[in-house]
């Protein structure tokens, strides 16, 4: 009776993911939101049965992905169902979200590099090529626009901005690979988890954003990066160069938070409106200076431990 149950669960777990797969790949504007849909049958299966049934379940995922939707529905299938099945695991052995969003941003990184590599090899589809291609022709398009204006003096600047904002794209494809992970896993748990816990799947709650500390170790890194920036002076285009400038975007980027928690840590401690967390958080993104104020904080926290200051103060 229970390996009957579990067979019914399975099937409609698999129609339900293959229903959401079909209508990603046909209905595009549709599937750019549903694909962060695609992991919640793996977790809701694999949150509540052995190993051996959820090996069982996924193959039966690939076989169904593989007739749905060819390579493409495939392709798909292996990085959004991998994801689902190690949350699905890792909710049953009770992890907290945050190892739960470092191991599967890990996961979903790997899975777009492989994918990519792919497409690159035997698809003949680079998709990076296909956006530097888009930004040419509008750049062209522009560069029209200006001409029937009769602002001709303008088209070189353009010429000029785009040409370094493709240089700086190309640069940052490992920082932007993954803040994209981070941020889709992200909204993954964010999308996924109510839905689980009301079909009874447990799920360890997030701790308040105030209260994240950051190891030191990054403020370490923060600087060692800072110092080969400036004292080596790396040439664009080296391998040197493209390591600095990413790791100094990612730790700014990790900085930032900490910045913004400290922020937030203030706030709350000063009872202060939560509206406020919202517009430093708008501020911190769209105003340089700003910007600069919360990574000082955020440095200034992790480096002089100023949360236990204020706290002892108070």
């Amino acid at each position: 009776m229970k390996n009957v149950r579990k067979l019914t669960e399975g099937a409609i777990l698999l129609a339900a993911f293959t229903v959401l797969l079909l209508i990603t790949i046909y209905i595009p504007p549709v599937g750019a939101f549903l694909n962060l849909v695609l992991p919640l049958p793996f977790m809701l299966f694999a949150a509540k049965n052995e190993l051996k049934n959820i090996v069982a379940f996924f193959l039966a995922a690939i076989f169904l992905s593989f007739l749905a939707g060819s390579f493409l529905g495939l392709g798909l299938m292996l990085l959004y169902g991998t994801i689902g099945v190690v949350i699905g695991f890792m909710l049953q052995k009770n992890k907290s979200r945050n190892s739960i969003l470092i191991v599967n941003s890990l996961i979903f990184m790997a899975g777009l590099v492989i994918y990519y590599v792919i497409s690159v090899a035997f698809l003949k589809l680079n998709i990076i090529h296909e956006l530097t291609t888009a930004l040419n022709d509008a750049v062209n398009n522009s560069q029209d626009m200006l001409k029937a204006l009769g602002q001709e003096g303008q088209i070189e600047l353009i010429k000029k901005q785009n040409a370094e904002l493709l240089k700086m794209i190309e640069t940052l494809v490992p920082y932007l690979l993954i803040m994209l992970s981070i941020t889709s896993v992200f909204i993954i748990q964010w999308v996924s988890f109510p839905i689980l816990k009301r079909f009874g799947v447990s799920v360890q709650p997030w701790g308040s954003f105030r209260n994240m500390s950051l190891p030191r170790s990054l403020l370490w890194y923060y600087l060692i990066a800072l110092g080969v920036n400036i004292l080596a002076h790396p040439q664009e285009g080296t391998y040197l160069y493209t390591v600095v400038i990413n790791a100094t975007y990612i730790l700014n980027m990790f900085l930032l938070f900490q910045g913004l928690a400290f922020v937030f840590y203030i706030f709350y401690q000063k009872s202060v409106s939560k509206g406020f967390n919202a517009l430093v958080v708008i501020l911190a993104f769209m105003i340089p200076i700003v910007h600069y104020i919360i990574l000082m904080l955020g440095i200034l926290d992790i480096g002089f431990d100023y949360r236990k200051r204020f706290k002892k103060k108070e």
